[in-house]
Order: structure tokens, then C-alpha cells, then sequence
């Protein structure tokens, strides 16, 4: 028995001490990694009437929190709520909601940052200087944090952490907040990097949630510098004088921690011009702007920079942080651009996709539709001005284009026969350049090039066909004399090719007939230089013979000249002292004829006389006198006194009388003509 009174008296003094220490005492033992909210049950200050936090003794949660350490706390009047110190881990954030404060105004929908907070972890010094009930503008980062859970409430990925007062309403909207935050990727830094992609290259598209609301008209927030360091600061950012809604300054490559409930942040692709366009900005922000297009344009108005309405100067070539809520960037071609009249065809442009042939009626009523080619240009100058008269290239093309190609063409073609169209392109197609030119500069465009296809018909229409086919007819005849031409010519190259490969087999051949011809051909040389040279030796010779033969005939000739005169005034004298020409004739007749009968073997007399004919005309048998008659003829009539002197009857000439003997002929007609007998006519009856 008294053993168990011993045990019992053990038991109740050691409950006895745990009362004592721990309940009416308060032994608390925190932790390093831990910390405690102190709530005090009652106080002789008595209770808080309108706020959580007892700063000031009150009966309530107490501002400061239990380290870690040995705390005495009693029961009788404090209640202890201890938990883990609040840690964030890398690359997290976790949002705070505070129970007690000053209320909101209405222009925010967070409660400003108190810096003497010094991060949520002095709640005193939040209270005392200005802080804010509800969700704050200020963020946990990764570290381990000291946060007084009856003040504050943290949001987490996945977790509230709060010290629980059993308000349905509060668990509810926390809930919902933290589901709010998750949508929107809020637990995590907002990380842009672009990887040289253009369709994957981001930008961030800024719409703030806090501050005063926007200027009336205005329908984004204008840059208030950098100095908020690109919206992490937000109680800077609304110092500057920043606005809630959209804001004209982007976010571009790199990690920033922003509050998703002050801010939030859309992606989005920067702007990339290509080469070969430029970017026309139509600006929906800026203040209004002074037209720089001058007093005769009276389609609209081009601004500078930082003003609404179309800007001047186009973005060249290049990638921009163009915030496309704040205006919009129109890419204009400034390469050649192909549009095409051709349902069946379209460019990657896609300008033309809305285009079809021109329907047109030629002179000779038919209607063939056209497919038309166009090749225009955009100065990247005049680029501002075609956007803002038009607003984009579609609508130039559909509504400006199609209609002025199409009536140019339709007219054209009521000029031209069908067979004229097709024939006259080249022609047709020069002047459209021209006359169109100067209607493309009245657009703002250079026209560079129209083409013109061949006209098509429809399915039903063979007589357009027919004509076509004509056509193609004309031409595969002339391709075809054509290829005959080009045949002969490679059939006359082939005859060449191989001549000369015939002349390349016998080259050997060649070379050496080349050779002997050229030896004889340097031996004939030598022949004829040789003869040449004999030629000439001849030729000298000649020329000295001639010369001296030529001399001696001179001479000769001189000395018959000098005889021939001496004879001749010889026989002047002899005739002058005979007393006539007859008598001087007589006696040189008689002279030959005596020679004649002393050189000669033929007797004078005949002996033998036998006569045919009339004997009394002394004729000898072929009727005519012989010479001796003639003479002794004469001699008798001068001896009988008959006169010899010419008559106009039968001439008996001295030709007929020399006509003795033909050895003796030419002697004797010299010596008649030497005695002039040759123009002494005598008659014949006289003589008889």
C-alpha cells in the first residue's frame, strides 16, 4: 500500500511540474528552422475591435513573432501557433496577402510596398507606416523568410500558407486567387530568349492592372522610362506616372520578375521585315502629328515619329520590338512584283488571287478572254504614301489595279482583229508600257513590264480555235524550213569534218608534196632567173644588132638616095640633050634589050618562022605584039615624023609593052617608071 502511495505522490508532483512549467509557465521551445504567432487570449488592454494585429497589447494576434529559443508563453493567456520558416525555392515566387492594414483606395487593387516591412517579415513596421489590407504588390523571391502568418498570407504553387481562422469565405477567395496565378504562369519569372527564329524570336506585350486609369482617347499607356526597371518595380513605375491598361513598352530577351497581379505579360513574335519589303507603321498612339505630305496631297497625312496616323519613314529591312496593340506594321514589297490576270495562277504574294483574264471583244466580234502579265515597282520611299492612299497593297490591287489594266486592254482590243492581237503583241505590248506608265505614277508605282498571254476561249468556241490553230500551223512550217536549213548546215559541216580528216590522214603526204613543191618550186626560180638573165643578154644583143643594121640600112639608104640622084640628074640631062622622054625610054629600052640579047643564049633571028594568023598584023600566036615588034614599031614611026604625043583613044601603056619577058619584068618596069613613061598614053590608030 505505501508503495502506492510513493508512486502516485511520484505521478502527481510530476504532473503537478508539468502544470507549472508548461502550462502555468508557458515553456515553448522553438526551433533554429521554425518561429511562432503569439495570440494572446485576453489582456487588460482588452480586445481589438476593428483589426487582426494587436500592436499595441491588446487582446489578439501579436505583431512579433517567437525565434527560435526557449520561450515562456503561459497557457492562461497565450496560444501559440508554431510552424516552418517560409522558404521559396529558386525560381519561384510566392505572393503575400495581408489580413490587416489600411484598406485600398480605389484607384488600386494592391497594397503598396512598405519598405520598413523589410519583405513582409517586420509586420509592425508594415502597420505603422502606411501598409494595406489585401494582395500586395511586392513578391517573395527565392530565400527563406521569417513571415508572420496571422498578418500575412503566402501563395505558393502549392500551398496557402496561413494560420487558419476558419473563414470559409477567406479559404475560398485565396483558393481562387492562387488558381488566378497559376493560370497565368505567375510563380515563375517571366523568361524571354529568343533562339534566332524569327517565328519563335518573343517579345513581351505589357498590360498593367494597378495605378490611375488612362487619358480619355488614349487606348495605351505612354513610356515612363526605365527607371522601374521594366515593370519589377512597381511603386516606382507608378511614381513616374505610369498607367493601368496597355503599355507601349515591350519587354524583349531576358528574365524579369514581375507581380502577375500588377502586371501581366503577353507574348508575342517581334516584327521582322524581310529583306526586300519595308515596314509602313500606322501608329494608333502618339499625339496628334503635322502633315508633312504638303498642301497639293489630298489623300491623307503622313506624320513623324511618335505621333498617330501614318508615319513618313518606313522600317527598313530588320527585326523590331514593334508592339502591334500600339500600331500596326504593313509590309510592302519593294522588289519587282508579278501580278497576274489568270485564275489558274497566283503569286506567293497572294495579291493577285481575286484576279481573272480580261473578257475582251475584238474588232471582228469575237470574245476571247485575256491572261495579262503586270510588273510593277514600289519605291521604298513612296511606300508610306501607297499605304496611306490605299491602306494595303490588296486593296490597291482590287480596287485601283484591276479595274485600270482591264479597261485599258478591253479598248485595245476593240481596235485589233483577232488575228491582229495575236500578231501585233510585241506592238500592243510596247505601247501599253508607255500610255500605262504615267497612270502607275499617278499611284505612287513604277511600272516596269506588261506581258500579254495568248487570248483564250471557251470550251464551245472552235472558230477561235481554228484561227489559233492556223497559227501554230504557219509556225511549225517555218520551224521546219528552218530545221531543213540547220540540217543542211550540219550536213555541210560533216562534209568539211571529214575532208578534214581525210587531209589530217594524208598529212604526212601533204607535208612532203608541200615540200617537193617548194624545192621545185626554188629550182624553177633558179631556171627562170637564169633565163631570165639570157633573156636579157638576148635582148642586149638584139637591141645592138638592130642598131648597127639600123645604121647600115641609114647608110645604105643614104648612098641609094645620093645614086638615085646623081642618076636621076643624069638622065634629066641625057633626056633634055636625047630632045625628049620618048627618045631617053627609046634608047634605055634599046640598052636592056641589047644586054638582054648579049647575056642570053637565044638567037634573034628564029629559024624556023610558022605563022597561024593574020601574017599583015604582025601578032604572034596569042594575038599580041612581041617586044621587038613594039620597038621596031616605034623606031619606024619616029623615023616617019609621027608624033608620039598621047591620045585620047586606046592607051598602049609602057606596062604592056614590058610584058617581053617576065624574068626581065620588074627591071623593066623600074626603068619605065624611072622614065615616066608610066603616064604616056599613045593611040592606037596613030600607032597603026
Amino acid at each position: 500500500m505505501v508503495l502506492y502511495y510513493v508512486i502516485g505522490a511520484v505521478v502527481g508532483a510530476v504532473i503537478l511540474i508539468y502544470l507549472i512549467i508548461f502550462k502555468i509557465l508557458g515553456l515553448r521551445v522553438i526551433d533554429s528552422d521554425e518561429v511562432a504567432v503569439i495570440e494572446k487570449w485576453w489582456s487588460m488592454k482588452g480586445s481589438l475591435k476593428d483589426s487582426i494585429i494587436a500592436l499595441n497589447g491588446e487582446a489578439g494576434y501579436s505583431p512579433d513573432l517567437l525565434r527560435g529559443g526557449i520561450h515562456f508563453k503561459s497557457v492562461l493567456m497565450y496560444k501559440i501557433h508554431k510552424y516552418p520558416l517560409i522558404t521559396i525555392p529558386q525560381g519561384q515566387i510566392a505572393y503575400i496577402f495581408a489580413r490587416d492594414g489600411k484598406p485600398l483606395s480605389p484607384v488600386q487593387t494592391l497594397g503598396k510596398v512598405v519598405l520598413e516591412a523589410n519583405n513582409f517579415q517586420d509586420v509592425r513596421g508594415f502597420l505603422q507606416n502606411g501598409g494595406q489590407r489585401g494582395p500586395q504588390r511586392g513578391i517573395l523571391r527565392e530565400g527563406t523568410y521569417a513571415i508572420n502568418l496571422a498578418q500575412f498570407i503566402v501563395i505558393t504553387p502549392s500551398d496557402i500558407k496561413a494560420i487558419s481562422s476558419g473563414n470559409k469565405q477567406e479559404r475560398t477567395e485565396l483558393v481562387s486567387m492562387q488558381q488566378t496565378l497559376a493560370a497565368r504562369g505567375a510563380f515563375s519569372p517571366i523568361v524571354i530568349m529568343g533562339n534566332g527564329n524569327e517565328s519563335s524570336d518573343m517579345m513581351g506585350i505589357v498590360t498593367v492592372h494597378d495605378g490611375l486609369p488612362l487619358e480619355q482617347g488614349e487606348i495605351i499607356a505612354e513610356d515612363v522610362g526605365a527607371f522601374h526597371s521594366n515593370f519589377q518595380d512597381p511603386e516606382k513605375f507608378l511614381e513616374l506616372g505610369g498607367r493601368r491598361g496597355k503599355q507601349i513598352q515591350v519587354l524583349t530577351d531576358g528574365t524579369y520578375y514581375i507581380n502577375r497581379l500588377f502586371a501581366t505579360v503577353e507574348f508575342r513574335p517581334k516584327t521582322v521585315v524581310p529583306i526586300g519589303f519595308v515596314g509602313v507603321v500606322v501608329s494608333f498612339f502618339g499625339k496628334e502629328g503635322v502633315d508633312t505630305t504638303g498642301a497639293d496631297y489630298k489623300h491623307g497625312e503622313l506624320v513623324g515619329e511618335g505621333c498617330k496616323g501614318v508615319l513618313e519613314k518606313p522600317l527598313m529591312p530588320g527585326k523590331y520590338a514593334f508592339n502591334t496593340d500600339a500600331g500596326k506594321v504593313v509590309l510592302v514589297p519593294t522588289t519587282n512584283i508579278i501580278l497576274k490576270w489568270n485564275k489558274t495562277e497566283t503569286g506567293d504574294h497572294k495579291y493577285d488571287e481575286n484576279l481573272t483574264e480580261v473578257d475582251i471583244i475584238t474588232k471582228d466580234a469575237f470574245e476571247p478572254s485575256l491572261p495579262l502579265s503586270v510588273v510593277m515597282h514600289i519605291d521604298y520611299k513612296q511606300a508610306p504614301w501607297v499605304i496611306q492612299r490605299f491602306g494595303d497593297i490588296n486593296m490597291l490591287v482590287n480596287q485601283s489595279l484591276d479595274p485600270l489594266v482591264s479597261a485599258y486592254f478591253k479598248d485595245v482590243a476593240q481596235t485589233k482583229t483577232l488575228i491582229e492581237l495575236i500578231q501585233e503583241r510585241s506592238g500592243i505590248r510596247e505601247k501599253a508600257v508607255m500610255e500605262m506608265k504615267e497612270k502607275f505614277q499617278k499611284y505612287n508605282l513604277q511600272l516596269e513590264e506588261v506581258l500579254i498571254g495568248t487570248p483564250k476561249t471557251t470550251v464551245n468556241d472552235l472558230q477561235i480555235e481554228n484561227i489559233l490553230t492556223q497559227l501554230r500551223e504557219r509556225q511549225i512550217a517555218e520551224e521546219k524550213k528552218i530545221t531543213y536549213q540547220k540540217q543542211q548546215s550540219a550536213a555541210e559541216s560533216e562534209k568539211s569534218l571529214r575532208e578534214a580528216q581525210a587531209i589530217a590522214e594524208q598529212q604526212s603526204f601533204l607535208t612532203k608534196s608541200k615540200i617537193q613543191i617548194e624545192i621545185e618550186g626554188n629550182s624553177g626560180a633558179a631556171l627562170a632567173s637564169k633565163a631570165e638573165q639570157e633573156a636579157n643578154q638576148i635582148v642586149a644583143l638584139a637591141k645592138a644588132n638592130s642598131s648597127r643594121i639600123r645604121l647600115e640600112g641609114e647608110a645604105e639608104a643614104s648612098k641609094e638616095t645620093n645614086v638615085g640622084l646623081a642618076r636621076a640628074q643624069a638622065i634629066d640631062a641625057q633626056v633634055k640633050a636625047y630632045g625628049g622622054a620618048q627618045y631617053r625610054v627609046i634608047q634605055e629600052v634599046v640598052d636592056k634589050l641589047a644586054d638582054a640579047i648579049k647575056n642570053s643564049q637565044v638567037d634573034i633571028v628564029p629559024k624556023t618562022v610558022v605563022n597561024m594568023g593574020n601574017g599583015s598584023s604582025g601578032q604572034g600566036d596569042n594575038g599580041s605584039s612581041t617586044v621587038m615588034d613594039t620597038l621596031l614599031k616605034f623606031i619606024t614611026l619616029d623615023k616617019l615624023g609621027v608624033s608620039l604625043e598621047p591620045t585620047k583613044g586606046p592607051a598602049v601603056t609602057a606596062q604592056s609593052i614590058g610584058e617581053v619577058d617576065n624574068s626581065n619584068k620588074d627591071e623593066d618596069t623600074k626603068l619605065v617608071e624611072a622614065a615616066g613613061t608610066d603616064s604616056k598614053e599613045f593611040s592606037s590608030g596613030e600607032a597603026k
